[in-house]
């Protein structure tokens, strides 16, 4: 199931990375690691340094090999939910046609 999987790391925490010089490489493995989709950086309106990226879990154990790396590297928040292309809103139509005779 595609995710919207959203990290916040703790700006004292980022900090530290930011003035050791290895927020980027350590952010740079994680990624390499897990290959989501797509990735954008922002602040996510909580002022802290966080990411969004799309995920494709092929079952529920697989929130642990994207969710670790961030808690261990940073002490992130992590945060998942679930998401749909376009052909997957497509493909719930009849499911919507159902819902609309409520």
């Amino acid at each position: 199931m595609r995710m919207l999987m959203t990290v916040s790391i703790p700006t004292e925490v980022a900090n530290e990375h930011v003035r050791n010089g290895s927020l980027g490489s350590t952010i740079g493995r994680i990624l390499e690691e897990a290959k989501p989709e797509s990735v954008y950086f922002g602040t996510l309106g909580t002022g802290e340094r966080s990411g969004m990226m799309v995920v494709d879990l092929k079952e529920a154990s697989e929130i642990v090999k994207y969710a670790e790396p961030w808690f261990m590297a940073f002490g992130a928040s992590v945060n998942f939910e679930p998401v749909m292309t376009p052909a997957d809103l497509q493909a719930a139509e009849p499911h919507l046609e159902r819902a609309a005779k409520y």
